[in-house]
């Protein structure tokens, strides 16, 4: 009876599959502990090595294996790479030059397994085992998961009498590389089974096919509880295939043994009771302390792994400052739950912690955030109209500008209805109601004309607090600014007026007269850079001997809130009936983003700009401030507020500084990202269909 290995291990790869490190380490791992004579002994010149072959090679081995075999030869097929696995259902065993065109293999350059059977059922031996160590999608991040595209049948593409199969795994989400382990999981613990002894489990001094693979699953799961190793066993009806050999009265095995025992019933946590016993059964064994404290750290191996992985995923959680979790947070999770091969039923005892005391402090923000909010609409209610009225005769009208009074529509959105006792989903009314400010008019020829609207001056709360669902870390601070009065054109600056001061006399850079995608005379005019609006400014401050320029960001935002402090200034959620943004769910690449603020509703989605006014005004009586198109800002782009200027003026530290500000979101983005608050950025010399500016007007300084 000859006992014959072929042990494959492919680490390199074309482009298209990950290179995997450690498969070669494993073939090495293999072959040690089978040519062990106190453990597989396997004679050296019956054990075949082959590291990253070609196919050809490969498949050549794989016949020699089983052709001209004995019936009681053992035949052992040992596998650590890639497997694939195609749409008709063949699994295929990947080689160095496996190649993959349009993300589909190229059967050519792989083994497939029909083969591999056909070769095995012309063996005469009826003794043969097939180790699989293989991902079945080869679709791997980084050497660590595999995409989930079903399972394979291996008994359908290997089974057969007399053979028993060990496989890393059936599903798909199988880690090649985790933890710091120099070999693959799987393998990791057949090799400490067979070295170790700890496999031989009914300790008869041998280790058999399906000791081994019992002792290398229960190991894996409990580092890595997603995953399944499986075991299709032996079929002939004759006596058990044995792979190595193990001491049978050695007392570290025993200890061992009863050791990991107790740590599987104890779950990793020795009992206090277990502790003393062991205590006695090492004396009565006569192993020293260091003996057993070296085999209890190696059985408690896969159990610090996992604790650690809990840990780690704890870690994460809580670390999440925004609750209840956003879609992007949530997503987030997922992939890391994936990576630690972690079970839903692992995670949920952690969440239940974590989130109920999220779910304390979130409620108590909540409420103080109501408190306030209530406060300071009462306060605003109160003052609002008197406030503005007087500001706007004491401090808006500067003595050189003639202004005019207008009226605006202007809206808000309502609670209407959550359910019974506030525990269904809210809806929301419309309330209409009309407003007036000053403005005056600005000819720019030819029947066009530029409304800038008077801005009172006052102070405000700039950015957003941090219970803002769907906020960014930009946006804080929160810092109390000071603004002076100006003027803000009604409306984002039109296609039309664009035209008209384009063909004013050059300042500094050429303009396109008509830069925009989406065409309209009345439509706001975009595709224009930061610097085509500062020469937009220039040409027309020559022109009407006032200074225009691009408003501070915390100009804009003071103008768009108008004395609000909720995330939009109709409330606290949005509706397309009043703004022009993507109020449908949109799904990118696998995550829906959804197409609703908070509780508000969803609404339809556009896809291109419209023309301006089209929706009410704010307070201020400045149209199209949430979405219709993001507008440049004359500040340079800041990660958050400190160190932001309170005084109103733009922030600009250093003017080579290719990054500006933008505000208000636009037509193509999702509600959260057309807040008050909002913050964005693009490189100054940049354009795009969904970026344009409007204009301000300031006096008493520059």
């Amino acid at each position: 009876m000859a006992k014959v290995a072929l042990l494959i291990g492919i680490s390199e790869y074309e482009p298209g599959l990950a290179p995997l490190p450690n498969a070669v380490k494993d073939v090495e791992a293999m072959r040690r502990v089978l040519v062990n004579p106190e453990m597989g002994d396997f004679a050296e010149a019956d054990v075949t090595m082959l590291k990253n072959p070609q196919r050809q090679d490969m498949e050549n081995a794989i016949y020699n294996l089983y052709d001209h075999r004995q019936k009681n030869d053992l035949l052992l097929l040992y596998f650590s790479g890639h497997g694939v696995k195609v749409d008709d259902g063949d699994f295929y065993f990947s080689t160095r030059n496996t190649e993959k065109n349009q993300e589909k293999l190229v059967p050519t350059t792989a083994v497939a397994a029909r083969d591999v059977h056909h070769y095995m059922n012309l063996s005469k031996s009826r003794r043969l085992v097939v180790i699989l160590d293989c991902c079945f999608s080869g679709a791997f991040a980084k050497g660590l998961t595999a995409k989930d595209i079903g399972t394979i049948d291996l008994e359908q593409h290997l089974g057969g009498e007399g053979r028993a199969i060990l496989t890393a795994s059936t599903s798909m989400q199988y880690a090649f590389e985790s933890n710091g382990l120099e070999l693959s999981i799987y393998t990791h613990y057949l090799v400490e089974g067979i070295e170790k002894g700890a496999a031989d489990i009914d300790g008869d001094g041998w280790i058999a096919v399906e000791e081994l693979h019992l002792y290398a699953k229960s190991k894996v799961q409990e580092a890595s509880p997603a995953m399944t190793p499986e075991f299709y066993p032996f079929k002939d009806g004759g006596s058990r295939i044995f792979l190595a050999k193990s001491p049978k009265d050695d007392p570290s095995l025993k200890y061992r043994k009863e050791f990991d025992n107790i740590a599987l019933e104890d779950e990793g946590e020795i009992s206090v009771g277990s502790r003393f016993y062991l205590d006695e059964l090492r004396n009565n064994l006569r192993l020293s302390a260091d003996e057993a404290d070296a085999i209890e750290f190696e059985v408690l191996e896969p159990y610090r792994q996992r604790q650690q992985k809990l840990l780690r995923y704890q870690q994460a959680l809580s670390q999440i400052k925004q609750y209840p979790l956003s879609n992007k947070d949530r997503n987030g999770l997922k992939r890391l739950q994936n990576i630690l091969n972690l079970r839903d039923e692992d995670i949920e005892p952690i969440e239940q912690r974590v989130f109920a005391l999220k779910q304390v402090e979130y409620e108590r923000q909540q409420q103080e955030a109501q408190r306030l909010r209530q406060e300071q609409e009462t306060a605003e209610n109160q003052r609002r109209q008197a406030e503005l009225k007087k500001e706007r005769e004491k401090e808006s009208s500067p003595p050189t500008i003639q202004t005019q009074p207008f009226e605006f529509d202007t809206a808000t959105l309502t609670p209407k209805s959550a359910g019974f006792l506030g525990m269904g989903k809210k809806t929301y009314e419309i309330n209409r109601s009309r407003g007036r400010a000053e403005f005056f008019t600005e000819n720019l020829g030819n029947g066009v004309v530029l409304d800038m609207v008077a801005i009172p001056g006052g102070k405000f709360l700039m950015g957003s607090p941090d219970n803002e669902p769907e906020r960014y870390d930009s946006e804080s601070p929160q810092h109390r600014v000071t603004i002076q009065p100006f003027f803000m054109g009604k409306f984002p600056v039109t296609q039309s007026q664009w035209k008209s001061v384009a063909a004013l006399p050059k300042v500094d850079v050429d303009l396109n007269p008509d830069p925009s995608n989406f065409k309209g005379a009345n439509r706001p005019v975009e595709r224009v850079s930061w610097d085509d609006a500062i020469e937009f400014c220039a040409r027309l401050s020559k022109k009407t001997e006032k200074t225009y320029r691009l408003p501070s960001e915390a100009e804009w935002e003071y103008a768009c809130r108008a004395g609000t402090t909720t995330p939009f200034y109709f409330g606290e959620t949005i509706t397309t009936d009043l703004a022009n943004y993507r109020g449908t769910d949109w799904d990118y690449n696998g995550t829906v983003y959804p197409g609703n603020y908070a509780q508000g509703p969803k609404g339809e989605y556009r896809g291109q700009t419209t023309d301006v006014g089209k929706c009410p005004a704010n307070p201020f009586g400045l149209f199209d401030m949430h979405g219709s198109i993001w507008e440049w800002c004359l500040d340079e782009w800041h990660e958050n507020y400190n160190g932001a200027p309170r005084d109103g003026s733009a922030w600009i530290v250093d003017n080579d500084n290719q990054s500006r500000l933008l505000r208000g979101g636009s037509w193509d983005f999702n509600p959260w990202n057309c807040r008050s608050a909002i913050r964005g950025y693009r490189a100054r010399d940049s354009w795009f269909s969904h970026v344009g500016f409007r204009v301000v007007v300031v006096w008493g300084r520059t």
